[in-house]
């Protein structure tokens, strides 16, 4: 999708995903140790960083070179990865003046495949590359499978100290989440 036509999306055509229970096991726990690969270089351990970290999960970004997967838009919660990474992006200064020490995006695709879409959509946050789905299977993250690949369902986290303190499930419209995490943030101060 063209990031100037994020606004053209009718989310009313979009099946809304359910909440099937595969999140409630989160709130409250730790996160595991597991070294992604970032977009920017770096190797990032979740479990490790200090304060407010908000991680938000995501199937996968499309290209505007490949086709999505057939039928994408009919599987609830699968359309809507790059609102939802713009949203966050617009919304990037406001989560560092509400105390967010990190800000990550996070999917099963290959940081070469991430790294397009943070330079296609200037993101000012990194995104991690769980290609090996060590942290999704520690975490037992909610999953599908399209077309042979296995993608995570959205999900958000706000997390302190490696520890799960709120989590957003399902998300849905994807492009509301940010302002919703931004929300929860300002309630919890």
């Amino acid at each position: 999708m063209n990031q100037n036509n994020l606004s053209a999306v009718d989310w009313s055509s979009i099946p809304k995903p359910e909440d099937d229970g595969k999140a409630s096991h989160l709130c409250g726990m730790k996160v595991p140790s597991a070294a992604m690969k970032s977009t920017d270089g770096r190797y990032v351990d979740i479990s490790s960083l200090p304060g407010v970290t908000v991680v938000f999960v995501y199937p996968m970004t499309g290209r505007p070179d490949t086709p999505l997967p057939d039928g994408w838009d009919q599987i609830p919660g699968a359309r809507g990865c790059t609102p939802q990474s713009c949203s966050f992006r617009d919304l990037y200064a406001e989560f560092q003046s509400l105390g967010v020490k990190n800000l990550f995006g996070l999917s099963t695709q290959s940081t070469q495949y991430q790294d397009e879409a943070v330079k296609r959509l200037h993101l000012p946050f990194p995104m991690l590359s769980d290609s090996n789905l060590n942290f999704s299977k520690a975490l037992g993250l909610p999953s599908m499978v399209v077309e042979r690949m296995t993608l995570l369902k959205r999900i958000t986290f706000v997390i302190n100290d490696g520890t799960i303190n709120k989590v957003f499930y399902p998300v849905f419209p994807p492009d509301k989440n940010a302002a919703e995490v931004i929300r929860y943030l300002k309630q919890r101060r």
